[in-house]
C-alpha cells in the first residue's frame, strides 16, 4: 500500500549527442506531455482527458533525468553539506518523477492495457538500477552522513530531524556502506528481482483473467441469484472470473458440488502449471532475496526487511504466531465438526473438503444464527454504504464533509469523485472510489495517491480507493456482502491516513509508514461498520428505505465470531508461508515449491486440508509482486493494534468528535515522523494489548 521512501526509476537518457533541432522537439514534447506540467484541475488532480498511453514512458524517463541532474548538483556542490543543500535537495529531486509514476502505477493496477504492461516490463529493471544509483552513490551518502552525524547540533524542527535520520537509515539499509564490489553485486540482484517480480505480476494477472470457470448450463449455477447469474452471462455462457484469494466468493452459494470443486481447483492451481506457472519465479526470488540479505550482513531476508518495523525481528513475528495458533486450532476444530454435522444432516456421505467449507459454513450460519447473506445484502447498497456509512462515520469523528464532483475527469466511467472539506469549510483534498471488478484491474483492494500531501510542495492530497466488487447488471443496484462493507470501511481508513497527512515532506507523509503500522488505521476504521449509530444510518433497504431491523442487526452481531477459526488460520497459514520463504538462507536447496509449502505449513501445525492458506505461494502477489515480502504478518499485527484502539474508544465514549480529533492528531496525521510504538503509547497511554483482538475473534 505504501510508497517507498525513494521511488525507483530508470537510466539517464543520453542528451549530449542531440542536435539543436532535436532538443527543441524534445522540449516541445515535454511541454505538451500532461504528466510533466502542473494540472489545472483542482488539487492538481490528473487530467485524464489529456493523459494517453504514449505520455507515460517519456514522462517517466524525463522524471528520472531530472532527478539524476539534481543529484549530480548535490554531489558537485563544493559547499559544506547542510540540511537544505543535501537533504531537502534530495527530497525534492524526485518531484517530477513522483508526479508521473503516481498516475502510471495507479492505472497499472486499476485499468491496465498492453501498452502499460509493456512499459512496466521495460521499466522494472531500469527502475531498480536508478534506485540503486541513488542509494548506493558513495559521494551522495558521504554528504548525507555528514548532515546526519551533526543533526543534533542543527536548528531543525523534530520532523526535519526525523527526515535526516530516515534518509540515513534507508541508505544504510540499502547497502551504502558496502564495498564497490558488493554494491555492484547488489545492483545486479536488485535488477533481476525487479524483472522477476514484474513477470510474476503479469503471469498472475493473466492467470486470474483467463483461468476462470466457464459454465454453459445455467442449471449448474443453482443457488446464485438471478441478478448474479445475469452479471456472469457473456455470449450465451456464464463466466466466473477468479479473484486473488484462494476461496472464491461464489463457492458460498453454488449448490452443485462438482462446479464448486472445479472452481476451487481453478483457483488453487491457477499458477502452478502451464503457461502461467510462477513456481520458478518464486524459487528464484526467494533465493535472490536471501542472497541480498547475506550481502547486506543478515542471516535472511526477513531479518533485513524488518528493520524499522514495530516487530523488528523474525523471532517476534513467530512469537506472535505461536501465541495465536493454539486457540485458533481449537476454534477451527470445533467449526469443522459443526460443518461436517451440517453435511451429514442433509444426508450427504462425503467428508468436508475446502470447496465445501464456505457453502456449508453459510448453512451453519443460517441455522445457528438464522443469518442469511441474501437477506442481508438488500440493506447494503454500495452508495449508501459509502455516503451514509463510511463518510457519515468520518464526519462524526473528524468533522469532515463530502461533496460529489462530476466535473473531475476519471480514468474509467465507474470511478466516482468526492471533494472533502474540513469542519471550518476549508478544502482538505479529493477522494476517488473505483469499486467494481473488471478485466483491466488486478485483484484485491488497495489505496493510493495521485498527489501526496506535502507542505513543502504546496500539495493537498488526492487519494483513491480501488476494490473488486461484482458489478451489477445494467440498471440493477450494487448490493454488496457484509464482508465487502467492511472492505469499504477498511480502504477508507487508509484514505483517511493519506488525507490527514500533515507533513512538510512528501516522503514521510500520510501512509509512508512501516508495513506493520500502515494497516492499523484501515483495520481500525472497520470497527465503525457495526457501530449502531453508523449502521442504522447506512443499512437501508434499497427498495423500501427501511432501516435494517434490530433483529437482523443482532444476528449480524451474534455471528460476528462465527467462522473466525477458519478466518485466522487461513491468514496465519499465508503469513507463515511468507516468513518461511524469507527466513531461508542463500544456500537453501528448493527443488519443489509445493513441497516447500507443505513442509512450511506442517512445521507450524498449519497444514489443515479443509483450510487452505488464503494465498498459496504461486499466487501470493502481496509478497512476490506487492512489496510485502516478510511483511504479510502485519495484517495480524495491526489487527491487534486496531482492536486495542477501539477498546480505548469504548472506554472513552466511542463515536465522539473529541475522540476522533485525538486519534487524528496523535495517529492519523503523524505519518512517519516518530517511533511507532511511542506514537501508539502517546495515543493510548500504554502499550497495545492482545486481549481485545482475541475476544473479538472469539478465541478468548
Amino acid at each position: 500500500m505504501k510508497k517507498q521512501l525513494f521511488l525507483i526509476a530508470t537510466l539517464v537518457v543520453a542528451m549530449s549527442c542531440k542536435t539543436e533541432q532535436t532538443k527543441k522537439e524534445t522540449t516541445s514534447n515535454m511541454v505538451e506531455n500532461p504528466l510533466l506540467v502542473k494540472s489545472s484541475l483542482d488539487f492538481g488532480a490528473p487530467d485524464f482527458t489529456k493523459i494517453k498511453n504514449e505520455h507515460f514512458m517519456p514522462a517517466i524517463l524525463k522524471g528520472m533525468e531530472v532527478q539524476n541532474e539534481e543529484i549530480a548538483k548535490i554531489v558537485a556542490n563544493t559547499e559544506a553539506p547542510t540540511f537544505e543543500n543535501t537533504i531537502v535537495a534530495l527530497e525534492e529531486s524526485s518531484k517530477t518523477l513522483d508526479n508521473a509514476t503516481a498516475v502510471f502505477y495507479a492505472l497499472a493496477g486499476a485499468h491496465t492495457n498492453d501498452t502499460i504492461k509493456d512499459n512496466q516490463k521495460e521499466l522494472a529493471p531500469k527502475f531498480s538500477k536508478h534506485n540503486d544509483e541513488i542509494l548506493l552513490n558513495t559521494k551522495l551518502f558521504e554528504k548525507i552522513k555528514a548532515v546526519h552525524d551533526n543533526v543534533e547540533n542543527l536548528e531543525l524542527d523534530a520532523e526535519s530531524k526525523h527526515l535526516v535520520k530516515e534518509y540515513y537509515k534507508n541508505f544504510v539499509k540499502a547497502g551504502a556502506n558496502l564495498s564497490e564490489e558488493k554494491k555492484n553485486e547488489l545492483k545486479e540482484i536488485n535488477a533481476e528481482l525487479a524483472s522477476l517480480s514484474n513477470d510474476f505480476g503479469k503471469k498472475l494477472l493473466d492467470a486470474s483473467k483467463k483461468g476462470g470457470l466457464t459454465v454453459t448450463d445455467k442449471e449448474q449455477l443453482k443457488g446464485l441469484s438471478e441478478e448474479t447469474i445475469k452479471g456472469l452471462e457473456k455470449d450465451g455462457k456464464y463466466e466466473i472470473q477468479l479473484i486473488n484469494t484462494t476461496q472464491q466468493p461464489l463457492l458460498q452459494t453454488l449448490e452443485n458440488r462438482e462446479v464448486r470443486k472445479e472452481l476451487f481447483e481453478k483457483s488453487i492451481h491457477r499458477t502452478d502449471a502451464g503457461d502461467y506457472n510462477t513456481s520458478d519465479l518464486v524459487k528464484k526470488m526467494a533465493l535472490l532475496r536471501a542472497k541480498k540479505a547475506q550481502i547486506l550482513g543478515f542471516d535472511n531476508f526477513a531479518s533485513w526487511s524488518l528493520q524499522g518495523t514495530m516487530a523488528s525481528t523474525p523471532d517476534k513475528v513467530f512469537e506472535m504466531f505461536n501465541g495465536l495458533i493454539p486457540g485458533s486450532l481449537a476454534k477451527v476444530a470445533a467449526e469443522t465438526k459443526e460443518i461436517q454435522a451440517e453435511i451429514n444432516k442433509e444426508g450427504n456421505d462425503f467428508t468436508l473438503a475446502p470447496y465445501d467449507w464456505n457453502h456449508f459454513a453459510e448453512k451453519v450460519r443460517k441455522s445457528k444464527y438464522n443469518l442469511n447473506e441474501d437477506e442481508v445484502k438488500p440493506y447494503f447498497e454500495l452508495t449508501n454504504v459509502l455516503e451514509k456509512g463510511v463518510f457519515y462515520a468520518a464526519t462524526k469523528l473528524y468533522g469532515i464533509t463530502f461533496k460529489k464532483r462530476t466535473d473531475i475527469p476519471t480514468y474509467h466511467p465507474d470511478v466516482v469523485v468526492y471533494e472533502i472539506f474540513e469542519e471550518d469549510g476549508s478544502k482538505l483534498g479529493l477522494f476517488y472510489g473505483d469499486f467494481f471488478a473488471r478485466d483491466s484491474k488486478r485483484g484485491g483492494a488497495w489505496m493510493g495517491a495521485f498527489v501526496k500531501q506535502s507542505k513543502l510542495r504546496g500539495q493537498k492530497p488526492v487519494i483513491y480507493n480501488v476494490c473488486n466488487y461484482p458489478k451489477p447488471a445494467e440498471g440493477e443496484p450494487a448490493l454488496i456482502s457484509f464482508d465487502n462493507v467492511e472492505t469499504t470501511f477498511h480502504e477508507f481508513g487508509h484514505a483517511l491516513h493519506g488525507l490527514f497527512g500533515n507533513q512538510k515532506y512528501a516522503s514521510i507523509s500520510g501512509t509512508s509508514t512501516a508495513r506493520d503500522f500502515v494497516e492499523f488505521p484501515s483495520q481500525f476504521n472497520e470497527n465503525w461498520s457495526t457501530h449502531p449509530e453508523v449502521l442504522n444510518n447506512y443499512a437501508l433497504h434499497y427498495k423500501t428505505g427501511e432501516v435494517i431491523p434490530d433483529a437482523l442487526l443482532q444476528k449480524i452481531k451474534n455471528a460476528g465470531t462465527f467462522n473466525q477459526g477458519y478466518s485466522i488460520i487461513e491468514n496465519l497459514a499465508s503469513s507463515n508461508l511468507d516468513m518461511q520463504w524469507h527466513t531461508i538462507s542463500a544456500d537453501t536447496n528448493i527443488e519443489d515449491v509445493a513441497k516447500f509449502e507443505e513442509e512450511a505449513l506442517a512445521k507450524m501445525k498449519l497444514k489443515i486440508d479443509e483450510v487452505p492458506p488464503r494465498y498459496r505461494s504461486t499466487y501470493f502477489a502481496h509478497i512476490f509482486n506487492g512489496g510485502y515480502g516478510a511483511g504479510y504478518y502485519s495484517y495480524l499485527w495491526t489487527e491487534m493494534l486496531s482492536h486495542d484502539a477501539y477498546d480505548w474508544f469504548k472506554n472513552n465514549g466511542l463515536l465522539t468528535r473529541e475522540n476522533g480529533q485525538k486519534f487524528r492528531e496523535q495517529i492519523l496525521s503523524k505519518g512517519n515522523t516518530m517511533d511507532y510504538a511511542e506514537m501508539y503509547k502517546v495515543f493510548a497511554g500504554r502499550d497495545p494489548q492482545a486481549e481485545p483482538m482475541l475476544k473479538a475473534r472469539g478465541l478468548q
